[in-house]
């Protein structure tokens, strides 16, 4: 009826153009613009639903991790002076004797029975020598971890989150046989210390691993405010005020690249990463740590030289600490 003559005839009259009741080409394009927004929103809730960061978290642990902060060293042999730390938190030598045990994942039974003979010995050996766990999961979950087990006691507990200090002991990524040797999952079988469903299930209910899930890298308050747990619990996060050597220290990072190994100055400790955090984003989230991630313990003595340890051998290989703890009491 609008395409008629006389329609287009009296329209003419009023000075407007012939098409302008007919609305067929209006809503054609905005059922177009509606589609493309539906199919667009849609694609979105896809792609965010089949992502890394959508699996469970206690299923993020198995998933190749992201690169260590730093490249990887070569594992310190008895007689090697042993790496130094660049943020000044794991402090050797001068006269001090030190056990340093460097963790697998939170969770793991394997971890916690090395963690339990770590406490034991430095609750044995106290004021005499100084036990060290390294942990590479997230402040929260390792300070969850320990709550489950009773605490750190005499134990200084120290969080590497980018593995840099894993890297520097020459502690990286595992194959295939090291975690999935049928011995060791046999062991795996018949421990009972298995916590990560404990420790996952604490750290959603906190909205801990909101902001590694999500696409923003949080500020330096919010890692802060998500830090207190472990601040109170004894953990060293790093970052100054932690016990890890003081603030102005660790706001300087090492440059692997530098000329001779110097410190190049950084921004402060809690963004210093936030850049990585943002490349890491579409990877697996590393609150928990990783099953990949080699472990292993060393003794070193007063004037900062290996004398016993080394690198597990499978994910089951449980170190003797007393060995390492003997040989620094001689």
């Amino acid at each position: 009826m609008l395409s008629s003559l006389g329609t287009k005839l009296a329209l003419k009259k009023l000075g407007l153009p012939s098409n302008a009741l007919d609305f067929s080409s209006s809503s054609s394009s905005d059922d177009k613009d509606t589609t493309h927004d539906d199919n667009k929103s849609r694609g979105a809730a896809s792609s965010s639903w089949l992502s890394v960061r959508s699996l469970p978290l206690t299923a993020q642990p198995w998933l190749s991790p992201p690169p260590a902060a730093v490249p990887l060293g070569r594992v310190p042999r008895v007689g090697d002076v042993a790496p130094r730390d660049p943020d000044g938190r794991l402090q050797l030598g001068g006269g001090r004797r030190v056990l340093v045990v460097f963790l697998r994942c939170v969770g793991c039974a394997f971890a916690q029975k090395t963690f339990l003979a770590l406490r034991t010995l430095a609750n044995r050996h106290a004021g005499l020598v100084t036990c060290v766990a390294v942990s590479h999961a997230s402040p929260a979950a390792t300070a969850k971890w320990l709550d489950l087990l009773g605490g750190a006691w005499n134990v200084r507990v120290l969080v590497d989150e980018h593995r840099a200090l894993y890297a520097a002991w020459g502690l990286g990524v595992a194959g295939l046989w090291h975690v999935l040797h049928p011995a060791a999952q046999a062991q795996a079988w018949r421990e009972k210390g298995w916590l990560a469903d404990r420790v996952a299930e604490a750290i959603q209910r906190r909205g801990g691993v909101q902001s590694q899930s999500q696409s923003q890298s949080p500020s330096r308050s919010a890692r802060q405010q998500q830090q207190k747990p472990a601040r109170e619990a004894g953990v060293d996060v790093g970052g100054g005020g932690g016990g890890g050597g003081g603030g102005e220290r660790n706001n300087k990072r090492w440059n692997p690249a530098a000329r001779g190994g110097e410190r190049q100055p950084k921004r402060d400790k809690g963004a210093e990463y936030e850049d990585e955090d943002e490349d890491e984003q579409d990877g697996p989230s590393t609150v928990m740590g990783n099953k990949w991630q080699e472990s292993g313990a060393f003794a070193v003595d007063g004037r900062g030289t290996v004398i016993w340890g080394g690198k597990t051998l499978r994910a089951d290989d449980l170190m003797d600490l007393d060995e390492g703890a003997r040989l620094l009491l001689m």
